[in-house]
């Protein structure tokens, strides 16, 4: 524990939720759901006026579209959201250079070590101006936490949430857990929670009074030591700059489970071509080749191959997932594909380029070894893959929430499709709320865009933190109604 609270971690708050109410300036101050639309989606980000509804994270979108019939339902613009994620990170990189990013929206940073801040008033200084130059930059708010470990900051940037900030002041730790949830503690997740409350241990105050030896009685020997120490506020966890990626994946989620063979094997490959995307991204390459298929009765089966050595060529990654696939029975029905690369290193081996060639000289190989006898000049008939309805075509080409550009009416997001026909609203973060108009799927006037900036000037922020820019966020500071207290 350090004798000052130097230790910050961010939260952006309602990150998706409010990137899309920062870009829409008809969905400010109205609820909105981000994540999967289909059958099987899943909500990824809500509003705060959504959750004030009772929609969360991870719940399943038919049942948040019961809770909020009325709300907006998006569709993930990863683009968008790394781009607001990498000017807050760079933010962040100009406070200390240990940054310990935890996604897109979350991170720690040790001000100390950047000598930003020494004691409580230049913590709270320093975490105000961040907070002011968030707001500047992106036009979107975040909820900082300011305390003398990880385990503690983070508490107090969820308890500062939304839009505030907490300092934890030292010596003022265990009176400040003493009455919280025991769930409010790492690791303590709904089982061991529940397993806690049958022993009578409810509050982190609990915890601490029934002892170390108590609690490795309890949950072992290895979780109740540490969970007594965080009980006592008591948390040596340094911020980690680097934090190695062990993996790179890609995984869809079907509307519809697929069982067509033909299909299965064409959504793998394009997944492989996405999972290399992602790897060379990372400006990564891996060895290993992981396939994850989720069958009909939700049972998942993972295969992986090791290759001679770490690779981005997408076409070695998407032969072996093929590769893989053919050792797993996908006859009644698949609802969940994924592609995967682990064991990443920072290089290629050069002669893993010949690598596709070879295991396709393999692959026919074992086939005619395997293969029965065949008619002379007969050959095996291919069954043609399912088809995608005409509304599921539209849906994937024109998904809600996504930006597109009308070459009459300007900049546009569409807010939804069906029976050959899209609704396109045609307004920009900095604009008032915009018109809705109706096409046909097929307008050559009409074309996927890319999202647009939620900030139309951004400050030079270039000698912060020296000085802090003014906020002189245009039209995106509206996005203030998704930030409300719940």
């Amino acid at each position: 524990m350090r004798p000052a609270p130097t230790i910050l971690h961010l939260d952006m708050d309602a990150f998706y939720a409010s990137a899309e109410q920062a870009a829409k300036p008809s969905l400010r101050g109205k609820a909105v759901v981000v994540g999967g639309l289909g059958p099987r989606g899943v909500v990824a980000t809500a509003s705060y006026e959504a959750r004030r509804l009772g929609v969360h994270s991870a719940m399943p979108t038919a049942q948040a579209r019961r809770l909020a019939p009325n709300a907006a339902y998006l569709v993930p613009r990863f683009s968008l959201y790394r781009t607001v994620s990498d000017q807050v990170m760079e933010l962040l990189g100009r406070l200390s250079p240990l940054v310990e990013p935890l996604s897109l929206d979350e991170a720690f940073v040790d001000l100390e070590a950047g000598g930003t801040a020494d004691d409580s008033a230049s913590a709270r200084a320093t975490g105000e101006g961040l907070r002011a130059a968030i707001r500047a930059v992106t036009g979107l708010s975040g909820s900082v936490g300011l305390a003398g470990s990880k385990m503690l900051a983070k508490i107090a940037s969820e308890e500062a949430k939304p839009d505030g900030l907490l300092v934890i002041e030292p010596g003022t730790e265990r009176d400040l857990l003493a009455p919280m949830s025991v769930r409010i503690l790492p690791g303590v997740g709904p089982a061991t929670g529940d397993h806690l409350r049958r022993a009578g241990m409810t509050t982190v105050h609990d915890l601490a009074e029934a002892g170390e030896a108590e609690l490795v009685r309890l949950v072992g020997k290895a979780h109740g030591h540490g969970l007594y120490r965080m009980a006592l506020g008591l948390d040596d966890r340094p911020v980690v700059a680097e934090r190695d990626a062990k993996s790179v994946s890609v995984e869809d989620t079907f509307d519809v489970d697929l069982h067509d063979r033909v299909r299965v094997r064409a959504e793998v490959e394009r997944l492989a071509v996405r999972c290399v995307e992602r790897l060379r991204a990372a400006d990564r390459s891996g060895r290993t080749v992981v396939l994850k298929v989720r069958r009909y009765d939700f049972s998942t089966l993972t295969r992986s191959e090791t290759l001679r050595g770490p690779t981005d060529d997408p076409t070695v990654v998407r032969e072996a997932a093929g590769r893989l696939l053919e050792s797993v029975d996908t006859t009644g029905g698949v609802r969940l594909l994924g592609v995967g690369v682990t064991g990443l290193a920072d290089y290629t081996q050069e002669d893993l380029f010949a690598q596709a060639a070879d295991a396709r000289e393999l692959a026919r190989r074992d086939r005619e070894h395997h293969a029965p006898a065949a008619e002379a000049g007969a050959e095996e008939p291919v069954p043609e893959p399912e088809a995608d309805s005409a509304e599921q075509l539209a849906a994937r080409r024109w998904p809600a929430g996504h930006d597109v550009h009308h070459e009459e009416h300007g900049h546009g997001w569409v807010q939804g499709s069906g029976i050959g026909r899209v609704t396109v609203r045609f307004e920009e973060p900095w604009s008032a709320p915009g018109r809705v108009l109706t096409f046909r799927i097929d307008d050559p006037l009409l074309r996927p865009a890319d999202p647009l900036p939620l900030v139309r000037e951004v400050p030079d922020y270039s000698s912060w933190p020296a000085s802090l820019p003014k906020s002189r966020s245009s039209g995106a500071g509206a996005a203030e109604g998704g930030e409300s207290s719940p």
